[in-house]
């Protein structure tokens, strides 16, 4: 497990003093990568105040405008999620997760995103995970303070790292590094117009196509080699479906 190679992303937070309370339960864990993504108010006093010893954290902070570029470089994506979805993700509580996560940041860029205060966050941006987490609290009064939630995550890492009795997994023996996101975005893009050209998708009445097309590639995780392999084929069936209308003119 490499806690360097694991980032937190704040999405959107309206509290100053959140993200303060964020840099703190990071530090005590032993992680110091932390963005924002759009942010309502920082820099700020609050967040310092808040941040208490942890203003190097505060201070090392990367600000992006969207979720995209937060995890444009990353291979391996976790979504905090309160609630069901209409499709169901892969969604695991804070141990398992962390277990998948330290197992992935030893070769790859890991982020783990937490929404915004009230809302959490929208189902674009779960799409863009590998996987959902969800912390197990009562049914009578299940609202967390983001602080506490990411601490949460934080502490299950740092427990990994103290045991460093981490198993062997078979994404470690890959022989190719997995898809960033990025990339892997400009292959949805490609996939869904490719359908479009085949008649399968129909822009005007897409359902969840897409969707569970994301769920499938996020489960199954394409290695860069795998994914060049998808975009040469998808490539070729356009050139196809482009002679054969010309041909049928």
């Amino acid at each position: 497990m490499n806690l360097d190679n694991i980032r937190i992303v704040l999405v959107n937070t309206s509290h100053p003093g959140n993200i303060g309370g964020v840099a703190r339960a990071m530090k005590n864990m032993g992680l110091s990568r932390l963005y924002l993504v759009e942010p309502r108010q920082f820099p700020d006093e609050q967040a310092n105040w808040r941040a208490a010893s942890a203003g190097d954290v505060l201070d090392g902070a990367v600000v992006t405008s969207t979720v995209e570029e937060a995890i444009s470089d990353c291979q391996f994506v976790v979504g905090t999620s309160a609630r069901e979805r209409r499709i169901p993700w892969p969604l695991l509580d804070p141990r398992q997760c962390a277990q998948r996560m330290a197992t992935a940041s030893g070769q790859e860029q890991v982020a783990v995103l937490f929404g915004r205060e009230d809302r959490g966050l929208t189902n674009d941006e779960l799409k863009l995970c590998n996987l959902h987490l969800n912390v197990p609290t009562a049914e009578s009064y299940s609202s967390l303070n983001l602080a506490m939630a990411v601490q949460i995550v934080c502490y299950e890492l740092r427990m990994l790292e103290a045991q460093a009795q981490l198993p062997v997994s078979e994404d470690e023996q890959w022989d190719t590094p997995f898809a960033t996101m990025d990339n892997m975005e400009r292959f949805y893009t490609h996939l869904e117009q490719t359908l479009v050209d085949v008649e399968f998708l129909d822009p005007a009445a897409p359902r969840q196509l897409m969707s569970r097309l994301r769920r499938l590639y996020g489960r199954v995780r394409l290695d860069e080699m795998e994914l060049n392999i998808m975009r040469g084929i998808l490539t070729e069936t356009q050139k196809w479906v482009s002679r054969g209308r010309k041909a049928g003119n």
